[in-house]
């Protein structure tokens, strides 16, 4: 199976995947950003697909076929968002040319909980005393796909939302691309949760 990366940012968790000695066919980003130098320097494809406007006259059906079909073009068959900071269309998980149960997203929290782009803050305000990271198969509805793996990540008493991120990340760095060369070596990601994928420290946030 091929490997597509959607990545926006630094370029961390890109550079963990291939690292791994994945298979990335192609890194789709939405912005300039230091995930294209991460790519160069493996030499992995990169495809840039300008978010245009972040206003209410984003047209994001459009932008996610174009998404959709650099991926196709590339041959890719596994997706994984790696920071990607662009939420994709309902096109993008139903039949062709989408990738209904095989986009794969990692979220710095124990989902159920903290869904949304804050979530260490959340959990720092919520007073939690663990939290954690969680890899699941991404759908229309935000944060809220199935759960393939989860890390248990302790808040300390004196962390910032910086510092526990940060070990959030760590975590996150190893966990992510272990998951994605499981499910690579399976024709069926959406039914790897039931078929022996780990879900390391917790079953289930919340």
């Amino acid at each position: 199976m091929r490997l597509g990366v959607l990545a926006s940012g630094t370029g961390t968790l890109l550079s963990a995947i291939v690292d791994r000695g994945l298979p990335v066919s192609v890194v789709v980003i939405d912005r300039l950003c230091a995930a294209i130098q991460v790519a160069e320097r493996s030499g992995v494809p990169v495809e840039l697909i300008e978010r245009s406007s972040f206003g209410d006259d984003f047209d994001r059906r459009a932008f996610t076929m174009k998404v959709l079909e650099a991926l196709r073009r590339r041959g890719v068959d596994l997706v994984a968002m790696a920071g990607f900071g662009t939420v994709l269309a309902p096109e993008a998980y139903g039949d062709y040319p989408g990738y209904p149960g095989r986009i794969l997203n990692t979220h710095p929290a124990l989902l159920p909980a903290f869904k949304g782009w804050h979530a260490v803050e959340a959990a720092l305000a919520a007073g939690v005393k663990v939290t954690g990271c969680t890899v699941h198969i991404a759908t229309e509805a935000v944060d809220d796909g199935p759960i393939l793996a989860q890390e248990a990540v302790p808040v300390l008493p004196d962390d910032t939302v910086e510092s526990l991120h940060e070990r959030i990340k760590q975590v996150e760095r190893q966990l992510y691309p272990r998951i994605i060369e499981e499910l690579l070596s399976r024709d069926d990601p959406e039914h790897a949760g039931a078929g022996g994928v780990e879900h390391a420290g917790v079953e289930q946030g919340g």
